[in-house]
C-alpha cells in the first residue's frame, strides 16, 4: 500500500515517515512540502520518494493512505480533502480544535465509507505496553488509581495561543493512554497553568483528575516549562502497583539517529536498568520492558483498511479524547467538576 504524508516537520520526519518505512506491506510513495528547506529536507532524508507541492497533487499521482501531519489548525480542510477523495486518512493528534469538529470529521467519513483514524502513536510506547500486560495477567489486582505524568524541558516546543497550549498536545497522549488502559471517562476536574505568551494566553502545564466509568481514578499532569524532563507511570492496586520511570526509548533512538527498519526485532526495548518495578507486600519484581512499536500502528491501521475492521484508534475514541479535553477547559475555567454525557 502506497503513503503520503503531508508535512514534514519534526512530526513528518521523526515520528512517521521512519515507522510507515518500516512496515512489511507499506511504502512511502510521497511527501507534501512546500518551504525550500522542508523540500529540501525531504530530499535528503528520502531521495527516491516524490515531493508534491499539495495534497491535491499527491492525490492525483495515487496513494492508499494520507497521514496529515501538518500544524494542528491546518488539518481540518486536509482531512475533509482526502475524505472526498475517498483515500484512507490518519489524522495527528489532536485530532482536531475540540470534540464537535472531531464529530464532523468523524461523521464526513462515515459518509464517504473512509477509514478515518487518529495518530495517538503513545499507546505504543513501551511503558505502556508493559503496564497493559501487568493488567491483562492481572498482576495488581483491582486497579485502584493510575498516576501518568509527562514532564518535558522543552520550552521551544511548547505551540502557544488559541489552536495550542499544553493540554491539547501533551495532554491528548496522557488523556489517550488513560482511556486506553482504563475505559471511557464520566467525570473530569482540572488545573491549567497559564502563561502570557507571544501567541496569545497559552496554558503550559496542568493537572486532571478523570473519574472512570470502571471506578478508577487517573491523575494526568505535564509541564514543559518547569526545567523537568521526566516520564512516570505509577499504578496502584489491591495486590500491588507498578512503577516506571522513563523518557521515551524510541523517541531518544529516531533524535540519535536510529530507524526501527535498520533492527525491527531490536527496536523500542528500554534498557534493563530503565524497567518498571512491580511492588507487593514483601516483594520487588523488575519487570521486563515491552516493545516499544509505533510501527505497529501503522501495520494494523493497514491491516483495517484490508479487512475492513477497526483502525488501531478509531474516530470515536479520538471524539472521546477531545470531549475530555473540552471538559478539561471549562473545569479549570469554573472550578468544578465536569461530567461528560455517555
Amino acid at each position: 500500500m502506497k503513503v503520503g504524508i503531508v508535512g514534514y516537520g519534526t512530526g513528518g520526519q521523526h515520528f512517521h515517515a521512519p515507522f510507515i518505512v518500516a512496515t512489511e506491506g507499506l511504502e512511502l510513495a510521497g511527501i507534501v512540502a512546500r518551504a525550500p528547506e522542508t523540500v529540501a529536507k525531504a530530499r535528503a532524508d528520502f531521495p527516491h520518494v516524490a515531493i508534491y507541492p499539495s495534497l491535491t497533487a499527491m492525490l492525483a499521482a495515487g496513494v492508499d493512505i494520507v497521514t496529515i501531519t501538518t500544524p494542528p489548525h491546518t488539518r481540518r480542510e486536509l482531512v475533509l480533502e482526502a475524505i472526498e477523495a475517498g483515500v484512507a486518512v490518519i489524522a495527528d493528534k489532536p485530532f482536531a480544535p475540540d470534540a464537535a469538529g472531531a464529530r464532523e470529521l468523524e461523521a464526513a467519513a462515515a459518509a464517504k465509507g473512509v477509514l478515518l483514524g487518529a495518530y495517538h502513536n503513545r499507546r505504543f510506547d513501551s511503558d505502556l505496553q508493559t503496564l497493559r500486560l501487568l493488567l491483562e495477567q492481572q498482576r495488581l489486582g483491582k486497579l485502584w488509581r493510575l498516576h501518568n505524568r509527562m514532564d518535558f524541558n522543552d520550552p521551544n516546543t511548547l505551540e502557544g495561543g488559541e489552536s495550542g497550549g499544553l493540554l491539547r498536545d501533551l495532554g491528548s497522549h496522557l488523556v489517550d493512554q488513560a482511556v486506553w488502559l482504563l475505559g471511557p471517562v464520566q467525570a473530569v476536574q482540572a488545573q491549567l497553568d497559564e502563561i502570557d505568551h507571544p501567541a496569545g494566553p497559552t496554558n503550559a502545564s496542568f493537572l486532571l483528575t478523570l473519574t472512570h466509568c470502571s471506578g478508577v481514578t487517573s491523575y494526568l499532569s505535564a509541564t514543559k516549562l518547569n526545567g523537568l524532563h521526566q516520564r512516570e507511570l505509577r499504578a496502584y492496586g489491591e495486590k500491588g502497583s507498578y512503577v516506571a520511570s522513563s523518557c521515551d526509548i524510541q523517541a531518544r533512538q529516531i533524535f540519535a539517529g536510529k530507524r526501527p527498519a535498520d533492527d525491527l526485532t531490536g527496536w523500542g526495548y528500554e534498557p534493563e536498568q530503565h524497567w518498571g518495578t512491580f511492588y507487593s507486600p514483601g516483594q520487588q519484581e523488575k519487570i521486563p520492558a515491552q516493545q516499544g512499536n509505533y510501527h505497529d500502528y501503522y501495520a494494523a491501521f493497514a491491516h483495517a483498511l484490508r479487512n475492513g475492521t477497526e483502525p488501531p484508534v478509531t474516530a470515536q475514541q479520538a471524539v472521546h479524547v477531545l470531549e475530555i479535553l473540552d471538559a478539561a477547559r471549562v473545569s479549570a475555567q469554573t472550578g468544578t467538576r465536569v461530567a461528560i454525557e455517555p
